[in-house]
């Protein structure tokens, strides 16, 4: 009888285990769209309020995808994390998909413990930059390139002219200064787990496997097995989603609401999966 009772009250209210909140974090961060946003602070920040806010929660859980992106992004969101977990007191579980590497790492690193799959992907500590250079071709088709600056170095590594080594030294320098940063918090956070390895910050990913003897993973497993076997086998995973716009919400009238912008719209789009995909490729996804 006192069962049947149970199951007639609202799910807050029944002792049937503890909610661990989840939080998706998928995509490439800072690349995006008007109508598909990449991942930034300014998209989850309020989704990461709301998985702290639940005072029961014995752990956050943060389910992470991403090939990285943004240095900047990825800090951010990093530090907001740690201000969180440190502010409701709660510590802070990461489970890697597909693939947490570069930016997308960096992020794990805010988590106590990262956990990934055997398969997974991770690592790639270290900065990219990658253009093109045309100006032998436009050079080749009689097309001029005409450029005016009211500072000597205000056009740097410009595809469309020939390259300059003051400028890819300048590059460089502004590389080996993002690298230190995430070096230095990838030891900070890690510690004593890390190995001596020469190739740990060279750049190179690794698989979950692989990651866990290098000291980047913790462990490996799925984030429903791993929270029932911290937690208990009633624990129960809830999923803290964004909350999506009014123009996402709607799936009409959007052509009709932007007029003639529709096609640019499109092409917008269609390059944006295009820097993505090849983001994911990188790492043979």
């Amino acid at each position: 009888m006192l069962d049947r009772l149970k199951s007639l009250l609202p799910a807050r209210f029944r002792d049937e285990g503890p909610v661990v909140p989840v939080v998706r974090l998928s995509g490439a961060i800072g690349i995006g769209t008007p109508f598909r946003p990449g991942l930034s602070l300014a998209a989850v920040s309020h989704t990461l309020e709301r998985a702290f806010s639940m005072k029961k929660a014995p752990a956050v859980a943060l389910v992470i995808n991403s090939p990285g992106g943004s240095p900047v992004q990825s800090h951010l969101i990093f530090k907001r994390i740690r201000q969180l977990a440190a502010e409701k007191e709660k510590p802070v579980i990461a489970y890697v998909e597909d693939v947490a590497a570069s930016g997308g790492y960096m992020i794990a690193c805010a988590a106590d413990e990262i956990v990934a799959d055997p398969a997974s992907i991770v690592g790639s500590i270290g900065v990219v930059s990658a253009s093109f250079g045309l100006d032998r071709f436009i050079e080749r088709h009689g097309i001029d390139r005409r450029v005016y600056t009211s500072g000597t170095r205000k056009v740097t590594l410009d595809p469309f002219q020939p390259e300059n080594a003051e400028d890819v030294d300048h590059l460089k320098s502004l590389q080996r200064d993002i690298h230190r940063m995430f070096i230095d918090l990838v030891t900070e956070r890690r510690g004593a787990n890390l190995s001596a390895s020469e190739d740990l910050f060279s750049g190179l990913f690794w698989t979950g496997e692989a990651g866990r003897a290098l000291g980047l993973v913790d462990r490996t497993g799925d984030v429903r097995s791993d929270l029932k076997a911290r937690f208990g086998d009633k624990t129960k995973l809830r999923l803290v989603s964004r909350e999506r716009g009014f123009l996402r919400r709607r799936s009409f009238g959007i052509d009709e609401m932007i007029g003639g912008l529709g096609p640019l719209v499109s092409a917008e789009e269609a390059l944006s999966a295009v820097e993505i995909r090849a983001l994911y490729a990188r790492y043979g996804l």
